[in-house]
């Protein structure tokens, strides 16, 4: 239980972080230098205890980092300017896992009970319901919308790469091989790296030719930059790094039914975060959304 709760304070924490880091860097920096970061953290635990690139699995493994760390998380920075780490948070997390259950359906043959399918109503409806336009704090509708398209990917990325880390887990096993979760985690995030670094120079370069810096980071220029970099180690440690590492913790002692229900309040522990940081004060309508979008996680789990 305390690897399981310990994970998903870490998870909420990175969001805020993130949040940060964003809007002092700009969102592909910010993405690039916390993943560049958290490989290397992982390729030290990876090649000294773990199996570096053994486990013959690595192929899957790198691919579901392209997936989830790559696309899932690129869409997610680019969603947080959008929507804030609240909204963000509880899009992406609770449309994970009905993306993961529809990709295990169509590709791996799980089939999807009747529970599971009102579960998946239920998270839509709450996520619906959270994403309404607050009167309290209106949102341009063109921003919503992008930052919802955003949300959409983020959440496809992030289910995406979770049912590939299962057949990864899989494709080791028939070779013999068993793969510890800081091993696993180092070899995906290894294809996110590649990924990420691509819009990352790109923008560079962009910078570089116009003598400007990325659009999304408004707050103080380039004096911003060393202020940022306390937010971009405090999302690498607590995501990545020490996020993932507690998860796979909680998973070894724990039963999945268990762990992933907690893991799922993710979003809910997000909101005291956001007000205490950000000044984010959610509505009554919003809470009540974002309860029924994570209850609706919990039991797609429960049901599984």
């Amino acid at each position: 239980m305390f690897p399981a709760l310990l994970a998903t304070i870490l998870f909420a924490g990175s969001v805020i972080a993130a949040s940060r880091s964003v809007r002092l860097l700009g969102s592909h920096p910010a993405n690039f230098w916390r993943v560049a970061v958290g490989a290397v953290m992982l390729g030290a635990w990876a090649h000294t205890f773990g199996l570096g690139w053994g486990g013959g699995a690595f192929g899957v493994f790198f691919l579901s980092g392209v997936v989830g760390f790559g696309l899932g998380d690129m869409a997610l920075f680019m969603t947080l300017p959008r929507l804030g780490p609240r909204l963000s948070s509880l899009m992406i997390n609770c449309l994970a896992g009905p993306f993961a259950a529809l990709i295990e359906w169509l590709w791996l043959g799980t089939r999807l009970s009747p529970a599971q399918l009102l579960c998946g109503v239920a998270i839509l409806g709450g996520v619906g319901l959270t994403l309404a336009p607050e009167e309290h704090r209106p949102l341009p509708l063109r921003r919503r919308l992008s930052g919802m398209a955003w949300g959409v990917v983020a959440g496809f990325g992030q289910g995406f790469g979770a049912v590939l880390s299962r057949k990864a887990y899989a494709v080791a096993a028939s070779t013999g091989s068993e793969v510890d979760g800081g091993t696993a985690a180092y070899q995906r995030i290894l294809g996110g790296l590649v990924f990420v670094a691509l819009p990352y120079l790109w923008v560079r370069w962009q910078e570089t030719a116009a003598g400007t810096r990325d659009v999304a980071a408004v707050a103080g220029g380039t004096e911003a930059r060393p202020r940022a970099w306390p937010w971009v180690l405090l999302n690498a440690l607590s995501g990545p790094t020490l996020g993932v590492a507690c998860y796979q913790w909680a998973l070894r002692t724990t039963p999945s039914g268990i762990v992933l229900p907690i893991t799922a309040t993710s979003p809910l522990m997000v909101i005291p975060f956001t007000y205490w940081f950000e000044g984010d004060r959610p509505g009554g309508r919003s809470l009540a959304g974002a309860a029924v979008a994570v209850a609706g996680v919990i039991g797609l789990t429960l049901v599984r």
